[in-house]
Parts: structure tokens; sequence; C-alpha cells
């Protein structure tokens, strides 16, 4: 590979990384707002 797809890799895969962070919090928020609505109802 060349040294310009190295780095478009590399950038990617930090993207990648972030966005999964972002949906695990959200799933994570989300679960606990449905365990939440459950107890009270």
């Amino acid at each position: 590979m060349e040294q310009q797809e190295l780095k478009r890799l590399k950038e990617l895969e930090a993207e990648n990384n972030k966005l999964k962070q972002m949906y695990a919090d959200v799933s994570l928020d989300n679960k606990m707002l449905k365990d939440i609505l459950s107890k009270k109802f």
C-alpha cells in the first residue's frame, strides 16, 4: 500500500472506533431508560 492509502486507512479505523463508541453509549442509554420505565409501570 502507498503512504496515502495507509493514512486514509488509519483515519477510517479511527472514525469507525469513534462511531462504535457512540453506538455503545446510545445503546446503553436506551437500555437504562427501558429498565427505568419498566420498573415504574
